[in-house]
């Protein structure tokens, strides 16, 4: 009996420890529901601290406002969200919301546009590069945050001058990116349509244009983050609604029961924006999903 326990031990350790280096390996490719698994690990564990140390400190003082419960924060969402306010007459999360979104969607696009006609002229035209390449480059260097007095006193406190701060931000970033992809495609493959007899524009809308769409796409999700940042400076300093404005608003009176929703609110939206342009790459462009994955 012992002898057969034993085994079983064994073999039920050996497993254990086959299992742990195969993980552990570098060939090692999770299936579909350990991918899933492990991905929410992370999502566990910092709300299982959270509630640890939230339940901690309310052990020692019920009155403490940094860690707010579950509960306290659920109470506060719902006021937030359902209560219209009496001095506006307006829904605060849908007004706030929808006027976040509006000035991010509005500075990006201005920003995608700029930076696409920009970077593809630097790209293609020599003198272009020539002329306007210094100048985007020492623009870029310029955190944007520095010169957000000088946009407010310009351009004044109301939406223009948010706006210019997400439109600034990132248009030479993104345009200095763009001159790179467009100068990366193979010089081959135009000497070929020259060669077949391909006008300029011909070139740049059949050869240039659709290869260098997936990367501009992704730049647009890399450069969401840095415009959800500049919104937010230009919210909490000077603005009569929003997210930014909400939360700045909420830090006057230490309510970290609002703030951290708003904070997963404004993360929830950025990961949407994020999810559907990854869902339009690998719509329209699996041929660059193929070769970016291997």
């Amino acid at each position: 009996m012992l002898k057969w326990i034993w085994s079983v031990g064994v073999n039920v350790l050996s497993r254990i420890w086959n299992t742990v280096k195969t993980f552990f390996s570098l060939h090692y490719c999770p299936s579909r529901v350990a991918k899933v698994l492990l991905a929410i690990v992370p999502f566990v564990l910092l709300l299982g601290t959270y509630i640890h140390f939230s339940n901690k400190r309310h052990e020692e003082n019920p009155r403490d406002k940094i860690l707010p419960t579950i509960s306290q924060m659920y109470e506060q969402v719902k006021i937030y969200v359902v209560e219209t306010d009496k001095r506006t007459d307006k829904n605060l999360f849908v007004d706030d919301t929808l006027a976040s979104l509006k000035r991010l969607l509005i500075g990006v696009s201005i920003a995608s546009v700029l930076s696409l006609i920009w970077g593809l002229s630097m790209g293609i035209y020599p003198w272009v590069r020539s002329t306007w390449m210094p100048f985007v480059t020492f623009v870029s260097i310029i955190p944007p945050l520095a010169i957000l007095p000088i946009i407010f006193i310009g351009l004044g406190v109301e939406e223009l001058g948010k706006i210019s701060l997400i439109v600034l931000g990132i248009t030479f970033l993104m345009t200095r990116d763009l001159k790179i992809a467009v100068e990366n495609i193979p010089r081959e493959q135009i000497v070929k349509a020259l060669t077949l007899g391909a006008s300029s524009w011909a070139i740049v809308y059949r050869i240039i244009f659709p290869q260098v769409m997936p990367r501009f796409i992704e730049m647009i999700r890399v450069y969401l983050s840095p415009a959800w940042l500049f919104l937010i400076a230009a919210e909490a300093i000077a603005s009569k609604n929003g997210l930014a404005y909400r939360i700045f608003l909420s830090r006057r009176y230490l309510n970290m029961s609002l703030i951290i929703p708003i904070v997963f609110w404004i993360t929830s939206i950025g990961f949407l924006m994020n999810f559907i342009l990854k869902k339009i790459l690998d719509w329209k462009y699996r041929w660059y999903v193929d070769i970016k994955n291997g």
